[in-house]
Parts: structure tokens; C-alpha cells; sequence
């Protein structure tokens, strides 16, 4: 752990012009300790305010100068007292100097871990750069910076700038920001420093490192274009999913009194036998069992290892293909990135030729991963060139997932094209549509992304490390509302919306909005306005509320067959699956010869009902679904069945409740008008007779 060890001071601009912001940056420093607290408890931080009002630090005091630079805190392990420091940051009165604060800060480093001490040490600098930096004593202020900078080399200490530009001052001068931007451009060429614009509360927010996670490589080898051509490239991690830290169990059972308490939980597990179960069943007396249907298999890890797939470690070239082949969406898991083995000039431009002869053409690579031996799966992945645009950063491939055919989900919906014409909408819906989905755009031409994803933080997360703080000082403490910043990511932007009123309003008396009820997701599609033009008259309106109102508790469990207890909400169920094509066809045809069951054994017709509620279903998730042939061919074919088998009641019950066969007004598919689905059961009647 003390290997790992980092001390960081934090460089913060408290003068007037950064009066607005000083909350957002209470805030992310705040977030920085709580979040060391949890994964790097031996960290050591400091605290050093410019733009103050008094003066503190040591230079002053042994060589003159540096005025308005205070040394809030000297660099010490981080604790709850850090955190509230850092929650009620004093307000300067002066212009900060935000050299001055580097160099104070480099003091204290220089003089706790000397020239020789290669501990990890960074300087956080967090400023707006819009007061002036004074002249030096000799030389220039270029000049100046370039030493500052050689020094920061010399003893191995990083740094990174964040200049916060949000509501800029109107006394500020361009001069004065131009010339500020192009020293702290100086210190990211002369030194590995990172320097970060941000412009809203937000992405200041997700700007500060907050966690220093060491690149390790999943891979060191060849890249094997073919049998004869090899390039040695290392791969390394690109981006990671950040999740919650790992929570342990804690004991408090331990005296108070032991100092070298643990109170770790450990947990033990026993295995007795079955047939004697006061008996403990020995480790080498125990083998894996796998279920196979209602027995279990046993498999002795011999055996296991036997049949398992053990795979060379390799990464293979298996083809080029077009850029366009390649989807987005296609993308799965983590991005790594490949890079030529470091030191080697006759792989670094090897690398930088395929990368930028495959930029040239717009292709990409699909190659077989297998990182390390012995690993029991096999990645296929795509190779994207990575052209650098500077002297010092060699080019590279970016290298993403893609799924095997098991991956792939194939969800089945309706073209919108097959709808009726009353459900298509017009020139002006379709314009109002387009309106309301420019206005949401969070990148629009000519401004800042609103929330980019490399400076916006994951809102859970924060919450949780700031609930933590609070728990562990207050541990009957409530939960507290959400922070107004974190409402920015989580919530609609009230501005954004405030702005775009009139194209909201638009869309508004375009479409007829009515509320959607709140229920579950089986029973969504189903729960639908009755069409327009529709044929059924009161009696058929009845049926279908009642039908539909009880599918309202469909179970989520999957069914695959209609059962006699609920045949209708079987049907629902069935036809919303989405994990295969079969399903709608295979419900209708169920559906079907359970409309014919219940007919055929209705006694005095007690089944009518039932098979009248069944037939409503079939016919809406024959609407639905864009198959109105099956439910016209059906009726037809269910009405010649009861002339066959004598019953006519039936047929006389569905015209009652006028019952008609799809038209086209309500399917584009159908290929009976509106007068030939009125008039089916009336003739069907008049045959009767």
C-alpha cells in the first residue's frame, strides 16, 4: 500500500472571480478525499488557497513574496477533518497568482521528499485564468514557466490543470485569458501535465481524477497478420466500468479493548451427508454435480479438465472489412487499446503503417483474442486505426467486442409502414416531431456537449461516497436530498426547456396527449386506444374492457402454451415475447384450436363467453401484429364449422355482439373493405335462417 502511496496538493483559486464556481469546487475536492478515504486510505493530501486576503506559506517568510498564497493544510493522510476544510473554503479578495501557488506548492513537496524520494507526487491546479500573472524578477514569464516546468520533470512530480470558464467576468480581458492559456499550454508540452476546460458545473464535476488506477497489460505478444508476418504489440485497458467499492462484512463482537482487532467476518461452510446427516463430508470426499433434466451428473475435475477448451494465448488476424460493416451498437464489454511494444522501432512503425493504410482505405480488422493461457473463452474483436495527430504519441488501434450469433438479440416489431393511413401522421406532426428531437440534442452546433462523457461523473457513485462521509460521522443520519449539480445529470434541464417553449407547445397542439396508465410491461402494448373506423358496436366494447382489463396481474413468467384457466392472458404473454420469431404464430395457431375446443364442447352454450373473450384477443393481437388474413380466414372457417356441426347459436351470439372481421381501415394489410366486414355476419345469419 505505501508503494502505491500518492501526495497531492490541491492548488485552489478563491479569488473574486471565482466566487460563483467556489461551491462546485468545495464540492469535487470534497468528492476526492471521501473517495481516497475509501480506496487509498495512506494518501496524503494538502490544501494551498491563492487570491486571499492574508498570506501564509514559508516562502514568504524566508525569500519575500508570493503574496495571498495560503497553506490551508499541509500534506497529511487523509481524514474527515480534510473533507470539512474543504467544505467551507474562505472567499479571497485579491486576484490569485496561479504561479505563485505552483511554486509554493513544489516548495513543500522539494522539501518533505527531497531530489531523490520518487514517490508519487501531483499538484491539482483549479483556477479560471483570468487575472494577470506577475512579471518576473529576470526573464520572461515564458522563460519562467519552462524552469517551473523542468523542475516538475526533475523530481517526477505530475500535474494537472482544470480552468473553469463558466460566467466569465466582464473586466477580463482577452490578453489577459490568451496569455494565461499559453502557459499552462507550455507546462502540458514540457511535462506530462493535463490541462482540462470546462464551462458548467457538471463536467468541473467529473474533471478532477479523482482515482489514480495504474494501466496494466491484458496482453504481450505477437500480433499475427499471418504465419510469417508478426508485429509485437502490448494491450492495455482503455476504459473500465466504475463500480461500487467492495463492501465487507463488519463485526462489532470484538472487545473494545483489543487495539490489533480486525473485525473481519469470516464464514465457513459444511457439507453432511444426506444419508447421515450428523456426518461432515470430507474435501476429498466431495465432487461437482451438474444438473442434467431431474438428475445430477457428478464430474470429477479430472474429467473436466479433460473436455475442457484450453486455447493458446494469441491474438490472430482473421480479415479486413469496412468500416461501415462494423455497427456501433455492435460494440460489447470494455474498449482496450493496442500499442506497438515500447522501445521497438521496427514494430512502433509497423503499427503506424497498417494503422494508417487502413485509415486510408476506411477499413478495420477483425482478429481473435485469446489474452492469456489457459483462458476458457475466445473474444473475436475489431481493430480501429487510431491515427495520432502529434510528434510525440504513436499511432495505435482501438480494440472493441463484438458478439457471437448467441449474443445477438433479434427483436421483432411491425413496420410503422404497415400501419393504417389515420395512424400515420402528417407534415406538420412529422415537422413538430423533428423540432422537439432537434431541441433535445445535448451536442448542437456551435456549443459545448452538455453532458460529455469523459467529464461527467456517475451520479450514483458521488451519492454514495458523500452518504458514506456523512454516515461515518453521523451514523443516524438521513439520507440527503440529491445535489442540485448531480439534478443536472439525473433530471431535464429546466433552462433548456424554458428556451425551447415554443417548439414544445408545437408538438403539444399537434398531437392529442392523453395520460398513459401505470402498468406493467407485459400488458403496455396490449392497453390500446380502439381505432378509429372500427365496426363494433357497444357490445363488442364491453367484451374488450373486460378482456383486457384482465390481463392487468400477467405473470412475467414466460409461457409456451395456452392453458385452459387463462387462455387469454396465455395469448397476451406469449404473443409479447421477444426472445424468438415463433412465438406470434405459434400463439395464434394455439389460440385457434382453443377457440375450436371451446366451442365444440360448450353445452347449451356455457363456453360462449369464454370463447367469444378468446376470439377479441386473437383479434386485436392480429391487428397488432400486422396479420389480419389469419384472423378473417379463421372466423370464415369457424362459421362453416358450426353450420357443419349444428352451432348455428354460436354464430347468432357472435352477431349479437358484433363481432366483424378486420377491414382495411384498421389493418393496410386486409383485403376486406369496411361494408364486407359489416355485412359477414349478417350473412352468415341470413344462411342460417
Amino acid at each position: 500500500m505505501a508503494r502505491n502511496r500518492e501526495t497531492l496538493l490541491l492548488l485552489l483559486d478563491v479569488g473574486p472571480s471565482m466566487h460563483k464556481v467556489l461551491p462546485e469546487v468545495e464540492k469535487v475536492c470534497s468528492m476526492l478525499v471521501e473517495k481516497k478515504l475509501v480506496y487509498h486510505k495512506s494518501d496524503q493530501v494538502g490544501i494551498i488557497l491563492f487570491g486571499t486576503e492574508d498570506t501564509k506559506n514559508e516562502l514568504t517568510r524566508e525569500v519575500g513574496g508570493y503574496e495571498h498564497v495560503v497553506v490551508l493544510q499541509d500534506t497529511k493522510v487523509v481524514d474527515g477533518d480534510l473533507v470539512e476544510a474543504l467544505q467551507q473554503l474562505p472567499l479571497g479578495t485579491f486576484n490569485g497568482d496561479f504561479l505563485d501557488a505552483i511554486i509554493v506548492g513544489m516548495d513543500i513537496l522539494i522539501k518533505k521528499f527531497g531530489e531523490t524520494d520518487k514517490k508519487k507526487k501531483r499538484l491539482c491546479l483549479i483556477t479560471n485564468a483570468l487575472s494577470p500573472v506577475k512579471d518576473p524578477f529576470e526573464g520572461t514569464k515564458e522563460g519562467q514557466v519552462i524552469t517551473i516546468a523542468e523542475q516538475l520533470v526533475r523530481h517526477g512530480m505530475g500535474m494537472e490543470s482544470i480552468v473553469v470558464r463558466e460566467g466569465l467576468n466582464g473586466s477580463a480581458t482577452k490578453r489577459i485569458m490568451d496569455e494565461n492559456d499559453h502557459l499552462l499550454n507550455i507546462f502540458a508540452k514540457k511535462t506530462s501535465a493535463k490541462l482540462v476546460y470546462v464551462e458548467s458545473p457538471t463536467s468541473l464535476l467529473g474533471a478532477l481524477r479523482t482515482r489514480n488506477i495504474s494501466p496494466v497489460t491484458i496482453f504481450r505478444g505477437d500480433l499475427e497478420l499471418s504465419s510469417k508476418m508478426k508485429i509485437k504489440v502490448w494491450v492495455y485497458k482503455k476504459t473500465s466500468e466504475e463500480k461500487f467499492p467492495t463492501l465487507k462484512k463488519y463485526s462489532d463482537k470484538a472487545p473494545p479493548t483489543d487495539k490489533f482487532a480486525t473485525h473481519e467476518v469470516k464464514v465457513d461452510y459444511e457439507y453432511k451427508s444426506v444419508e447421515d446427516p450428523s456426518r461432515v463430508v470430507p474435501p476429498e470426499e466431495r465432487i461437482k454435480g451438474y444438473r442434467y433434466g431431474p438428475q445430477v451428473v457428478p464430474i470429477a475435475p479430472s474429467e473436466w479438465d479433460a473436455v475442457k477448451f484450453k486455447p493458446e494465448k494469441s491474438v490472430k488476424l482473421l480479415g479486413f472489412t469496412n468500416a461501415s460493416n462494423i455497427l456501433r451498437h455492435y460494440y460489447m464489454k470494455d474498449a482496450n487499446v493496442f500499442i506497438a511494444d515500447p522501445g521497438n522501432t521496427r514494430a512502433i512503425l509497423a503499427v503506424s503503417a497498417l494503422a494508417r493504410a487502413m485509415k486510408e482505405e476506411n477499413k478495420v480488422a477483425i482478429v481473435r483474442c485469446v489474452w492469456r493461457q489457459g483462458q476458457g473463452n475466445v473474444i473475436v474483436g475489431v481493430l480501429t486505426p487510431n491515427v495520432s495527430d502529434k510528434e510525440n504519441i504513436p499511432d495505435s488501434f482501438n480494440f472493441n467486442v463484438l458478439p457471437f450469433v448467441e449474443d445477438v438479440r433479434e427483436f421483432q416489431f411491425p413496420s410503422f409502414n404497415n400501419f393504417p393511413a389515420s395512424w400515420q401522421p402528417n407534415e406538420q406532426q412529422q415537422e413538430a416531431a423533428d423540432d422537439l428531437v432537434k431541441l433535445l440534442d445535448l451536442a448542437p452546433s456551435g456549443k459545448e456537449e452538455a453532458l460529455q462523457p469523459e467529464f461527467t461523473p456517475n451520479p450514483v457513485l458521488q451519492r454514495f461516497y458523500h452518504h458514506l462521509d456523512l454516515k461515518s460521522k453521523h451514523p443516524d443520519a438521513a439520507i440527503p436530498p440529491l445535489d442540485e449539480t448531480l439534478k443536472r445529470i439525473t433530471e431535464p434541464n429546466p433552462e433548456l426547456f424554458s428556451l425551447n417553449k415554443s417548439a414544445i407547445d408545437a408538438f403539444r397542439r399537434s398531437f392529442e396527449l392523453k395520460d398513459n396508465p401505470k402498468l406493467k410491461k407485459s400488458t403496455r402494448r396490449i392497453l390500446r386506444e380502439k381505432t378509429s373506423g372500427s365496426n363494433m358496436g357497444k357490445g363488442y366494447a364491453d367484451i374488450s374492457v373486460q378482456s383486457l382489463n384482465s390481463i392487468e396481474n400477467t405473470s412475467a413468467v414466460k409461457i409456451e402454451k395456452i392453458g385452459d384457466l387463462n387462455p387469454v392472458q396465455d395469448f397476451e404473454t406469449m404473443m409479447s415475447r421477444r426472445d424468438g420469431p415463433e412465438w406470434i404464430g405459434k400463439a395464434i395457431k394455439d389460440m385457434k384450436n382453443k377457440i375450436f375446443d371451446l366451442v365444440e364442447d360448450s353445452y347449451e352454450g356455457d363456453n360462449y363467453p369464454k370463447a367469444l373473450e378468446c376470439l377479441v384477443a386473437l383479434r386485436k393481437g392480429c391487428i397488432l401484429e400486422q396479420e389480419p388474413k389469419q384472423f378473417n380466414d379463421f372466423l370464415h372457417h369457424l362459421c362453416k364449422f358450426c353450420r357443419e356441426k349444428n352451432l348455428n347459436s354460436f354464430c347468432e351470439f357472435l352477431t349479437s355482439k358484433e363481432l366483424a372481421l378486420i377491414s382495411k381501415t384498421e389493418a393496410i394489410d386486409s383485403e376486406v373493405s369496411d361494408d364486407e366486414a359489416r355485412s359477414f355476419l349478417v350473412k352468415s345469419d341470413t344462411k342460417i335462417e
